[in-house]
């Protein structure tokens, strides 16, 4: 089972990962260009976090189950505008 403190931490991983991906959204929206190594990067952070969360999943209990439920909501919602940030660029390059 996993301790109440590797989840809190994984936890504020996700966070951090999701504030950075936001940044490298909302930086590239501004200037209607991405850095793509930094947008690579906050691509790769988050499917590995959604990954992650799915085998920290496997040894955790209900509450810890719903706590990473909710926050592999929040990992897939920002990889999917990720995503379609990155098809629109595409589409005008």
């Amino acid at each position: 089972m996993a301790n109440r403190q590797s989840v809190d931490d994984f936890l504020q991983r996700c966070e951090e990962d999701i504030r950075f991906a936001k940044e490298q959204l909302n930086t590239g929206r501004m200037q209607e260009h991405y850095n793509g190594t930094e947008y690579m990067d906050a691509q790769q952070r988050i499917e590995e976090a959604v990954n992650d969360l799915a085998h920290l999943a496997l040894s955790c209990n209900a509450q810890q189950r719903e706590q990473l439920h909710r926050m592999r909501l929040q990992l897939q919602q920002i990889q999917n505008d990720l995503t379609l940030d990155a098809n629109i660029i595409q589409e005008f390059n």
